[in-house]
């Protein structure tokens, strides 16, 4: 089985610490289930403690990264879900289906096998024009244009539900746009590193877009563009899409 995490996973566990407010709405959006199969599950972030969890994923890197303690584990992928029909009342895929092989199938098999599903994506739109994108590397942008976004996720598990989900001042969760009010993190080369947008571009590329970045907050320049940090939260292009209770 691929693995691409075997290299873009180290620090995950680390870096990508769930944030208790997006918590709050993920919880929040699971309702009254008692069963919760976590797809592309990870190192266990936004795993409920309350409830039955059985975790899916297929790398080993990021297997071994999840706490003592965590929800069990199965090693498969979402295209291929191991479990019978309506197994599960829910079926919950947080910031994973862009990884999916086939994201049409792996869909199909999340409806399948619960009764509801709650998927964490983005809007390609918004999230285009956040700073790091839009000023540094805009590359970002035009690979995530072929990646499935929540538009197509919610055709797939229509009728389904849409809303935004403003990412926290101060968020623990080191995923893209995490740090959209810290900007000296983007910095930080084991930062980046448990960015899988990031650690796929080209080094040569993210190294330019950095030394830019270094001079331009050296200098004042982002802080003129963009303020400075402050309580609240922003939005930066992230969805929840969930389908009817």
């Amino acid at each position: 089985m691929n693995d691409p995490y075997r290299t873009l996973g180290a620090g995950y566990a680390e870096r990508r610490r769930p944030d208790p407010r997006l918590a709050a709405i993920i919880e929040a959006a699971l309702g009254d289930a008692r069963t919760v199969v976590n797809v592309g599950a990870g190192a266990g972030s936004y795993e409920p403690a309350d409830r039955s969890v059985l975790a899916v994923e297929p790398s080993p890197v990021m297997i071994a990264q999840r706490p003592p303690g965590s929800a069990p584990v199965v090693r498969a992928v979402a295209e291929r879900l191991p479990f019978a029909d309506k197994r599960f009342d829910v079926g919950l895929a947080i910031l994973t289906v862009h990884h999916w092989t086939d994201p049409a199938r792996g869909l199909a098999e999340l409806r399948r096998v619960s009764h509801r599903q709650v998927v964490l994506t983005w809007d390609h739109a918004v999230m285009s024009r956040f700073w790091l994108i839009a000023d540094y590397l805009p590359e970002i942008a035009a690979a995530e244009r072929q990646l499935p976004e929540h538009d197509f996720i919610a055709r797939h598990l229509a009728p389904a539900r849409v809303t935004e989900v403003p990412v926290p001042h101060g968020c623990s969760d080191g995923f893209l746009a995490a740090y959209w009010d810290r900007p000296h993190a983007y910095l930080d080369p084991a930062v980046r590193a448990s960015i899988s947008s990031l650690a796929r571009l080209d080094p040569a590329r993210v190294a330019e877009a950095t030394r830019r970045l270094r001079a331009d907050l050296d200098g004042g320049r982002w802080q003129e563009r963009h303020g400075r940090a402050g309580a609240g939260a922003a939005d930066v292009g992230y969805r929840l899409v969930t389908s009817p209770r």
